[in-house]
């Protein structure tokens, strides 16, 4: 443990266990499931909040399990890249660590049983599916991010079924009756599985710069992300068709009858789009901390104007 982080407090070891500089993955599909619904005027405020809540309760229960089962692998070490983990680096006991991760797993439970009340069981499949998969990122005897897979599960989760499930919800509660067994007509719309594609890249994307800085690290550990599977090469480019998929969509939205121009603001993010392609390209090692930082502001960028597109059009 270096002398800076013996100075930490532990609250503040707290914050830096659930990287709250992750939270744009977790809330920017919600923004754009929620404007999808204002489009489609099936917009409700409470399964809207109780989304975000559930989604942001996710994603700390996802980073608490990755912190602690990555040093229980010895995937994090002295030598990464990245920034600070509490486990490995003895800011927080382990055993703490594990029953946080329990702990908010058990409250996106409970947060998502009001959804569970508008959307019926469908939201009991996601949602259970959604928090086992969380733990199962770094956790169980077949952790996805080891084999490979973590790219599939945020494109799947923070993407597709974040942007679906929001829209979803608030659908649900304007157009059925509470705990229904089957999915109503109206709650699922090709719109909604669209836009949750620019969201399920970007997403992806943050995931591909970080495998990219840890990728000697996690050769060394047996790790094998994609990264370490294909080499750095194929993640750059990874990254580059991720990012560009995203910028595709908006003209998708463009070419129905029932958007309009307003659809495209998304495309006056490019320019950052563009440095962050070319700065991934120039740097490696913990130089890529900054790209990981400015990819996720890339994703609240898009998805504040998607969404503020959405509305207008």
């Amino acid at each position: 443990m270096t002398t800076a982080e013996v100075n930490v407090s532990r609250p503040r070891a707290w914050v830096m266990a659930a990287r709250p500089q992750t939270l744009p993955a977790a809330i920017a599909p919600v923004l754009v499931g929620t404007a999808i619904a204002l489009h489609e005027h099936v917009f409700a405020l409470y399964p809207a909040l109780f989304a975000a809540i559930g989604a942001a309760l996710i994603q700390i229960g996802t980073n608490f399990a990755n912190d602690y089962y990555d040093a229980k692998h010895g995937a994090d070490t002295d030598d990464r890249d990245g920034f600070t983990r509490v486990t490995q680096s003895g800011l927080i006991p382990a055993h703490r660590v594990k029953v946080a991760t329990i702990a908010t797993f058990a409250l996106a439970i409970l947060t998502g049983t009001y959804l569970v009340y508008v959307g019926g069981l469908p939201i009991v499949v996601i949602g259970l599916l959604s928090v086992f998969c969380g733990w199962a990122y770094t956790g169980g005897p077949y952790p996805l991010g080891y084999h490979g897979l973590g790219e599939v599960f945020v494109f799947v989760f923070f993407g597709l079924v974040a942007v679906a499930g929001t829209f979803y919800v608030q659908a649900a509660a304007t157009l059925a009756d509470p705990l229904t067994l089957s999915i109503p007509s109206g709650t699922i719309v090709v719109e909604a599985l669209v836009a949750g594609v620019p969201m399920a890249t970007l997403a992806s994307a943050i995931l591909v710069v970080n495998n990219l800085r840890d990728i000697e690290t996690d050769a060394a550990v047996g790790k094998r992300t994609l990264a370490v599977r294909f080499g750095e090469r194929f993640s750059r480019y990874e990254y580059a068709a991720l990012l560009a998929v995203a910028y595709l969509v908006p003209f998708w939205f463009y070419a129905q009858p029932t958007f309009t121009t307003f659809v495209l603001a998304p495309l006056l993010t490019i320019p950052h789009a563009a440095l962050l392609t070319r700065y991934l390209w120039t740097h490696d090692g913990s130089d890529l901390n900054w790209a990981l930082e400015r990819t996720g502001i890339l994703l609240t960028l898009y998805a504040i104007c998607f969404a503020g597109g959405l509305i207008l059009a």
